[in-house]
């Protein structure tokens, strides 16, 4: 009897340890705030029809501000903090700064090197110093090169309502 308890109670540890570690580890995932889709996409499911390229996007700029649909990139950088944006290469050394509709979603931080399609919408809009200080802290920035950003600056930026990764 003393052993069928004995199994009883280990088996019972065994269970509330290996429950209570699966617990934490779904914590963890839920405090990072990165939580995939049913497609294994982030935010809306997006599925890729179409997309616009960056690079052609940024050719026709001028054109950008209210564009709606999918746009495809390189990432080159995640929010380092969240995940709570991230930036395209548009070619020719331009960047486009990507922000998740309404914070609803984040994205990993160890998105850059990765094509993603992106739905929602493009503007160009005036980015202030502190702004573009925070970002740039966020992107893991030394000291130096946050204090040389001294002046607001026009950007093609893009609200996403979902990303997903090809």
């Amino acid at each position: 009897m003393n052993k069928l308890m004995y199994s009883l109670l280990m088996a019972g540890m065994i269970s509330f340890a290996a429950c209570g570690q699966s617990g934490e580890e779904a914590h963890d995932e839920k405090a990072s705030g990165v939580e995939q889709n049913e497609a294994g996409g982030y935010g809306k499911v997006v599925t890729p029809d179409n997309p616009v390229a960056l690079t052609d996007l940024m050719d026709d700029m001028d054109k950008a501000n209210g564009f709606q649909g999918q746009v495809t990139g390189t990432v080159v950088a995640s929010c380092q903090n969240k995940g709570c944006w991230m930036t395209l290469d548009g070619g020719n050394g331009q960047t486009m700064m990507v922000s998740f509709k309404d914070y609803g979603f984040f994205v990993p931080m160890d998105m850059a090197g990765k094509q993603v399609v992106i739905e929602g919408i493009a503007e160009i809009r005036t980015v202030g110093v502190d702004e573009q200080r925070h970002l740039a802290q966020d992107g893991g920035a030394s000291e130096e090169e946050i204090n040389a950003i001294t002046e607001e600056k026009q950007e093609l930026s893009f609200v996403a309502d979902g990303v997903v990764v090809i």
